[in-house]
C-alpha cells in the first residue's frame, strides 16, 4: 500500500510540473534550449520547457552512461519533473543565473536493474548544481565537481507522428495492454483532416479535426477481420475515442486521448527521437 500511495502521490505532481495541452496546429514542447548562448550559464528561458535526457553521470571522475528514459524537465514555476531511469519523480527546482537548486519530491518506487545509477542520480541532483548551456547540451556541476551530462530533445508533434497506444483504461485507471497487442496499435493524425491507423487487428480511418485540446473524430471506417478473443476488448475500447469531440493532452513524447464521455483513456508513446 505504501508504494501505491507513494506512486500515486508522484503521478499526481509529475503531471502537475510536465503535461500541456496539445493545440490544433499539431505544435510540440519547445525543441531545444532557445537562444541560449554556446557556452553560457543557464537561465529560466533556456532551461525550462525542454525535455532534458540525462546521457550519463560522472561520479568521483567515474563516468557512466545512463539508462533509456532518465530525463529533466524544468517546469517554469519552481518545479521539475522527470525520471531517473526506471522511477519518475518531481522536485522543486529554482533556477537563478548559472545555478540551479533542486529540492528532491515525491518519487516511484519500481524495482529495476537501474537502481544503482538511479540512486547516484538522485544524490546528485540534490542542492545547488551549476548549469552550463552549450548549444543543445546542458552540463550540471555538483559542489563536489560530479557532473550530470544532458542533451535537448524534441517533443513529438500531433499531426504527422506514428503514435503507438500503449494502454487503454477506464476515467484515470491506465491498463496495460494485452501481450499480443505489444507495439501493434498505431494511430497516425495526417494533416489533411483523417486519423489512420491499426486498432490492434483491424485498421482504422476516420476524419479528424483538432483544436484548443480537443479532437472531433469522425465514425470510425474499420476492416472486419476475425481477432483473437483478448484482443477484441481492446478493440472495442478505441473505438469510443470516435464518432464525438474527444479531448487530448501531448506531454513531450506522449499522447493522452479522453473519450467524449470521459470514461475510456488510451495513452500512446512516439517513436525515439
Amino acid at each position: 500500500m505504501t508504494q501505491t500511495l507513494t506512486v500515486l502521490a508522484a503521478a499526481g505532481l509529475l503531471a502537475a510540473c510536465g503535461s500541456e495541452s496539445g493545440s490544433g496546429d499539431g505544435g510540440s514542447d519547445k525543441a531545444g534550449p532557445g537562444n541560449s548562448g554556446s557556452g553560457k550559464g543557464g537561465s529560466d528561458s533556456s532551461l525550462t520547457g525542454v525535455r532534458w535526457n540525462v546521457d550519463s553521470l560522472t561520479v568521483d571522475g567515474k563516468k557512466k552512461a545512463a539508462p533509456d528514459g532518465a530525463y529533466v524537465k524544468f517546469g517554469g514555476k519552481g518545479t521539475a519533473a522527470g525520471n531517473f531511469g526506471c522511477n519518475g519523480y518531481g522536485a522543486k527546482a529554482s533556477v537563478k543565473g548559472d545555478t540551479v537548486h533542486f529540492e528532491p519530491g515525491p518519487h516511484t518506487e519500481i524495482a529495476c536493474d537501474a537502481l544503482d545509477f538511479e540512486k547516484s542520480l538522485a544524490r546528485a541532483m540534490d542542492g545547488k548544481l551549476k548549469a552550463q548551456v552549450d548549444d543543445e547540451n546542458l552540463t550540471l556541476t555538483t559542489a563536489g565537481g560530479d557532473r550530470i551530462a544532458l542533451s535537448a530533445e524534441a517533443g513529438a508533434p500531433l499531426k504527422g507522428t506514428e503514435w503507438t497506444v500503449t494502454s487503454v483504461g477506464t476515467g484515470s485507471t491506465s491498463t496495460s495492454l494485452p501481450k499480443a497487442l505489444d507495439d501493434k496499435i498505431k494511430l497516425t493524425f495526417t494533416k489533411d483532416g483523417a486519423v489512420r491507423g491499426n486498432l490492434g487487428c483491424n485498421d482504422v480511418t476516420a476524419n479528424a479535426a483538432a483544436a484548443d485540446g480537443k479532437i472531433t473524430l469522425g465514425a470510425p471506417r474499420v476492416t472486419r477481420k476475425m481477432c483473437p478473443g483478448d484482443v477484441m476488448p481492446t478493440e472495442r475500447a478505441l473505438l469510443k475515442l470516435f464518432g464525438g469531440k474527444a479531448s487530448y493532452k501531448l506531454d513531450h513524447r506522449t499522447l493522452t486521448l479522453t473519450a467524449p464521455d470521459g470514461k475510456t483513456m488510451a495513452k500512446a508513446q512516439a517513436p525515439t527521437a
